[in-house]
């Protein structure tokens, strides 16, 4: 057998490789705490969705207890209260503060801008803070007792324009979404910043030789090239805003109101679930809130994953 039949012969032997089993090793305890707090609570709360109390006993109802939640005057007033300001809550985090993380990220992005560590920290500073010490440092700012916000207003002549807005029915719910705007504007300023840096210096080059700079060439260059990442941001944005809570029971308490006006799924599910002041916790409809929750969020995702996403495919590296 010649040189080039044994290499031939050698070449179509399978190489095996040894079983990488530490990687197992290594994602088992990940895996196993994820388990234990996200996996087997949202079955547990599948399950309590589909089941209620009659005669004292937990019994198997169904769909009951949805039909309860879209039918029954009361609960279907709440529910649908909550779902309205969750999208305008989510709305107004789309189109204020996405847009928004992108013009800083690209103003920092600029090659001649100077303290561009400065001002990166400072704008992404916000988001460290607990949203307890958020909520009460604005409650204190829009006070229209003891805030500042009227005198800060008065000084540039724009005192007549104040109102108490986290007091108003019209209002709170923009207010609590602006302040929640502040706080968390920094994740999407950060996350394009990091897009546009890495995006290739052969790509900018080529746009400077065809004489595309300055802001044409973010528009027309840049902007689509993090459209990947703007997307992320989107979904993210979603499933944080449907599953939002914190904030809001912080600046006005677990009534989300005035008037229900700041009510969202995550507030009413807390009530409904813990039960508050004299009224009791219920379980089985608490659980099935936060179900209509999961399916609001699983197909958010999924419209994403498999429309959103291939469509914007094409501008990754």
């Amino acid at each position: 057998m010649s040189d080039v039949d044994t290499k031939a012969a050698f070449d179509a032997v399978p190489i095996k490789r040894p079983v990488r089993w530490h990687i197992l090793v290594f994602l088992f305890p990940a895996f196993l705490v994820y388990t234990v707090v996200m996996i087997l609570p949202l079955i547990e709360t599948l399950r309590q969705s589909m089941y209620n109390l009659v005669d004292g006993q937990l019994a198997f109802v169904g769909l009951a207890n949805f039909k309860v939640l879209f039918g029954d005057v009361r609960w279907a007033h709440d529910f649908w209260n909550a779902l309205r300001n969750n999208l305008v809550f989510f709305a107004i985090h789309m189109c204020v503060q996405n847009p928004i993380g992108v013009m800083l990220a690209a103003l920092l992005s600029l090659p001649k801008l100077r303290f561009v560590a400065f001002y990166r920290t400072a704008m992404f500073l916000p988001t460290l803070l607990s949203f307890v010490i958020v909520g009460f440092i604005w409650k204190l700012i829009l006070s229209p007792i003891w805030g500042v916000a009227p005198g800060m207003m008065d000084l540039i002549g724009l005192k007549s324009f104040f109102e108490p807005w986290l007091g108003k029915p019209g209002t709170a719910l923009i207010a609590v979404a602006l302040i929640s705007v502040w706080q968390y504007v920094g994740i999407p300023m950060m996350l394009i910043y990091a897009a546009l840096l890495n995006i290739p210096e052969e790509v900018i080059e080529a746009a400077e030789c065809d004489g595309i700079t300055g802001w044409s060439q973010f528009w027309k260059i840049k902007l689509p090239l993090v459209l990947p990442a703007i997307g992320i941001i989107s979904i993210l944005t979603f499933v944080g805003n449907f599953n939002a809570f914190d904030l809001v029971y912080t600046v006005q308490g677990a009534l989300a109101g005035p008037d229900g006006s700041t009510d969202i799924l995550g507030t009413l599910l807390y009530r409904t679930f813990f039960g508050f002041q004299l009224q009791l916790g219920d379980r089985s409809m608490g659980a099935t809130i936060a179900t209509v929750m999961f399916l609001i969020i699983l197909a958010g995702v999924s419209f994403y994953l498999f429309i959103v996403q291939r469509r914007i495919r094409r501008y990754q590296f």
